[in-house]
């Protein structure tokens, strides 16, 4: 038995800290630009990283937000393919994964 709580918890933890860092890295990006040319390029290379991550993390937010549906329609844990149990060693990498092993690997 697939202990939800417990995925539920880690899920809202790394929510919280997602969106601290999804903050922190639109008021970067909403800084006003350096004057200085070189210093410029150099912060606008930067702001390229700063939104890939920001992408990144928009990603895994949407993922928490779906498995935290999933939780409250009942449904975490099966997969969304398949219907089959969702293992718990894979949860415990990826407690968002809507999708099992077989049915991940086969997309």
């Amino acid at each position: 038995m697939i202990d939800v709580r417990k995925y539920e918890a880690q899920m809202r933890k790394r929510l919280a800290y997602l969106e601290g860092r999804l903050d922190n890295i639109e008021g970067r990006l909403d800084d006003q630009p350096n004057p200085d040319w070189d210093e410029n390029a150099t912060e606008r290379e930067e702001d390229e990283v700063l939104e890939d991550l920001g992408n990144m993390g928009l990603d895994e937010i949407r993922g928490i937000k779906a498995a935290l549906a999933r939780i409250d329609e009942g449904t975490y844990g099966e997969c969304a393919k398949c219907g089959k149990d969702i293992s718990t060693d894979r949860l415990d990498i990826i407690p968002q994964t809507p999708f099992c092993k077989n049915c991940m690997v086969k997309s």
